[in-house]
């Protein structure tokens, strides 16, 4: 069993207002995102959320919903209370995170078949040539991930780790983010994505 930890009470500051509640061809970022995990091989699934219209979609989505209180300390908060909920039986934690509106189920299920085939390797997708999420950790890990502070993530594990398996997704718009308004009017208006600009070069 896998536990797929959505990521989703960030405070947008590059955006001004909620990104993840803005629509992509009628649906929330963020449900986009919950559809996705909902149609893959992830059995245990949570949200972690900051405002009420988060928790109202995971709800409508049924998906546990879990409040960060201390959100203000940063992404780290976000991990440790998934790692907390998760389902005891899990061999693994994946990390999404919620304003990625092109992650598909398939992308989600070539991961984990990846790592059910090395379950003691992090495992993580290439877009570009470039890691993105999302991130699979073993049960391993746990402790490391416990001991994280600010607003680093995971990334500083991912770094120190010798062995990593990185698979390619030949798509690599599936790795697109969204963290400013110019790129979600790019993408709303239906324009050609410009593939540097959005992986942040």
């Amino acid at each position: 069993m896998i536990t797929g930890i959505i990521m989703a009470s960030g405070f947008s500051k590059r955006m001004n207002k909620n990104k993840l509640t803005l629509e992509i061809d009628d649906t929330p970022i963020i449900e986009r995102v919950i559809r996705a995990v909902k149609g893959s091989y992830v059995e245990d699934i949570l949200v972690i959320y900051r405002q009420r219209e988060i928790r109202k979609i995971a709800e409508k989505n049924n998906v546990k919903a879990i409040y960060n209180v201390y959100a203000s300390q940063g992404q780290s908060e976000a991990i440790k209370l998934g790692i907390r909920a998760a389902d005891p039986q899990s061999k693994g934690y994946m990390f999404f995170v919620g304003d990625q509106p092109f992650l598909k189920a398939n992308t989600i299920n070539q991961l984990i078949e990846a790592f059910n085939k090395a379950p003691q390797t992090i495992t993580l997708p290439l877009y570009n040539g470039k890691r993105g999420n999302p991130v699979i950790f073993p049960i391993d890990f746990k402790d490391a991930l416990l001991g994280i502070t600010g607003d680093q993530g995971g990334r500083g594990i991912i770094e120190q780790e010798k062995k990593v398996n990185c698979i390619t997704i030949e798509d690599s718009r599936i790795g697109i983010d969204i963290d400013t308004w110019q790129q979600y009017e790019k993408l709303y208006g239906g324009d050609e994505i410009n593939e540097k600009k959005y992986s942040g070069d």
